[in-house]
């Protein structure tokens, strides 16, 4: 009687696959079998690429005249660790009664490269028909849907090509110029850090966020405070006033003077006095006069670089823990797939949507989220997604947002507390979609002081209060960091903030006054102050910010619509970024602290930086990086062919090679 076989990512999913498939059979040695089914695992890799010695002996020494090393065709081995399991695979792989092979592997990139490495290496059955399931979430009807609608293997053929070629060019890159690089630095380095020995390790994704790291750094270091001085005005009645800030403008006494810091100061205080006593007798009047409504909708859902950030500003945790507590979550049943790019909904998910909301309203004990649950009810918020800004098939690519299933609840009490956090994190994001937009109600004004018939000086205030807290509601707790940043003086020079920056939006109270002037009035001018400003350097990296730049090429983008526009040509993947940093951190490249996540390159790092910069710059370029990671998903979505992507990347190795060598 002919069988199925189904080949997942671990043992804990295989259990899965059996519970949702009905499977009770006992459990075998590596592997479960029914009379029509058989299911068992990977551990992680089972296979991995050879180094250069197990193609010649004499490549285990570091020699100039062996490199570089570009193998015409490549070899693989079973990593002995785990050679048991692999060989329970391959023979189950091998059998006569297999016709139908499902691979279950991880639902990406990676997952695909781990399983493909396994067939090839096994040889399967070659009457058996090759198939990939491809899901979601863990829950049982998904992973039904998934074996239903498993597609035949080679329809991610491409997706395999672009992972074999991922792992081509870091072995590639990582190789060739960590070995070229210790043979001409190797020394010099050792004698700088005091070591008798020093190799140089460098990585397609990781030099480049050492060097984000190490200028950054340099920036802070470099950086020289500067103080001007800026101007605020009182204005109003006795008992109602309110301030603004002064701005130069063409009309200006001063406009383009050489004693301005900027459009927003003065130079020296002596200059901001004497500006000041010519505004003295003054007649100021009100020449715009704005009000309106505005509306802000919820943040967009959670991929895995923002619930990343969101974790290291709340749990001060680094990414590769929370990627590992939302993978627990997601074999848990809680959550969807953890390693998505997209912060979106696909349609057809969204027309599903009621059954997740459902879920979490009959399994969810937290009271604060069913708080939220009863008032989308009482309020009759609307739960049809299919025309707002979280529905957008376009900008998914492998997976959705991170959502909760709203399954899994059996598992929940079982959880560390940290865990069960992170996930009401998530449910919180989910819901708030659902919530109206907040509401404010805004006024603007522009008050000019009149100098003569001709110059005016401008004086700008703003007041916002919420009417209507909508989303707000559920978010306001996670999102007031943020909130504070996007609230300060949109006045002020982006690079050069004040040292304590202050709202320029006036207090409630003060709003109130405001609301009762009208455009043409005459104020009262009460007084002027002169008030000190420093410029401060940028913020350090965190390890949550870092992610973030990664995702962007480079850019620490903390507007999120503008993070959105031009998302997609990051540095490293979403499976792969979390990683890297914990990499850089294990080889004494940065440091991280613990209690603040900040991010410091060591002494070693920065010599390997100099290093890097001294010999080949643009691998410090996040430019170059992303242009190689667009390049791995242009193979994927056969925009190019592997061959032509294989080409330019040997040409770039034989290209800086030469460059160097002539350098020696």
């Amino acid at each position: 009687m002919s069988k199925k076989l189904i080949i997942t990512e671990k043992p804990s999913v295989a259990m899965e696959f059996a519970k949702a498939l009905k499977i009770t059979t006992s459990r075998k040695n590596g592997y479960l079998e029914s009379s029509d089914w058989i299911i068992t695992w990977c551990v992680g890799h089972l296979v991995t690429m050879s180094y250069p010695e197990k193609y010649d002996e004499k490549l285990k020494l570091w020699r100039l005249d062996t490199l570089p090393f570009i193998p015409e065709e490549w070899k693989y081995e079973i990593i002995p660790q785990v050679q048991n399991q692999f060989h329970i695979v391959q023979q189950l792989l091998q059998r006569e009664d297999i016709e139908e092979i499902y691979n279950a592997g991880d639902s990406g990139r990676e997952g695909e490269y781990i399983q493909r490495l396994v067939f090839m290496m096994a040889k399967p059955n070659p009457k058996a028909k090759m198939k990939r399931v491809w899901i979601d979430s863990q829950t049982e009807e998904e992973i039904l849907r998934g074996i239903r609608e498993a597609k035949d293997m080679s329809e991610y053929d491409s997706l395999s090509d672009s992972a074999y070629l991922r792992a081509k060019e870091d072995y590639l890159i990582g190789i060739n110029f960590s070995r070229l690089l210790s043979i001409i630095f190797g020394r010099r380095l050792a004698q700088n850090i005091q070591e008798d020995r020093a190799s140089i390790s460098v990585g397609r994704v990781m030099t480049c966020v050492l060097g984000m790291v190490v200028s950054r750094e340099r920036e802070i270091r470099n950086f020289v405070k500067t103080k001007y001085y800026k101007i605020i005005g009182e204005f109003g009645e006795e008992q109602a006033s309110f301030k603004a800030d002064w701005k130069a403008t063409e009309k200006s006494i001063v406009w383009e003077s050489p004693k301005l810091y900027n459009e927003t100061g003065f130079k020296k205080e002596t200059d901001a006095k004497a500006f000041i006593q010519q505004l003295s007798d003054k007649k100021a009047v009100i020449t715009e006069l704005k009000k309106s409504k505005q509306k802000e909708n919820a943040p967009l859902l959670f991929n895995l670089a923002e619930i990343q950030n969101e974790c290291t500003k709340r749990f001060k945790i680094k990414p590769d823990e929370t990627l590992e507590i939302i993978q627990n979550l997601y074999e848990k049943k809680l959550v969807t797939y953890p390693r998505t790019d997209a912060r979106v909904l696909s349609t057809a998910v969204s027309k599903e949507i009621n059954k997740n909301l459902n879920g979490i309203a009959k399994g969810c004990k937290d009271e604060e989220i069913q708080g939220y649950i009863k008032k989308m009810v009482q309020e009759k918020y609307s739960t049809n997604l299919a025309k707002t800004k979280y529905v957008n098939d376009s900008k998914i690519t492998d997976h959705y947002a991170i959502i909760p299933t709203g399954q899994g609840y059996e598992n929940f009490d079982g959880l560390p507390q940290l865990q069960k956090d992170i996930y009401l994190v998530i449910v919180k994001r989910f819901l708030a979609i659902f919530y109206p937009p907040a509401e404010y109600n805004k006024i603007q004004l522009t008050i000019e002081v009149e100098m003569d018939k001709e110059k005016r000086e401008t004086f700008t205030t703003s007041g916002r209060v919420c009417i209507n807290q909508g989303f707000l509601e559920i978010l306001k707790p996670v999102d007031k960091e943020n909130k504070k940043k996007k609230s300060t003086n949109s006045e002020q020079d982006v690079e050069n903030t004040d040292k304590e920056k202050e709202n320029s939006e006036n207090k409630v109270s003060d709003l109130e006054v405001l609301k009762k002037l009208k455009k043409g009035q005459e104020v009262l001018i009460k007084n002027f102050e002169i008030k000190e400003a420093e410029t401060s350097p940028p913020n350090r990296y965190n390890s949550g910010s870092i992610i973030l730049a990664m995702e962007n090429a480079g850019k620490l983008i903390e507007e999120e619509e503008l993070r959105e526009q031009i998302k997609g040509a990051g540095i490293g993947t979403s499976a792969t970024r979390g990683e890297i940093i914990k990499k850089l951190e294990k080889i004494n490249y940065i440091e991280i602290n613990s209690k603040t996540q900040i991010i410091t390159p060591s002494q070693k790092g920065e010599y390997i930086y100099d290093i890097v910069m001294q010999s080949m710059p643009d691998m410090l370029n996040p430019k170059l990086t992303a242009s190689w990671e667009k390049g791995l998903d242009m193979v994927a979505k056969k925009e190019i062919k592997p061959d032509e992507f294989m080409t330019k990347l040997e040409n770039y190795i034989h290209s800086k090679f030469n460059k160097l060598v002539v350098k020696m």
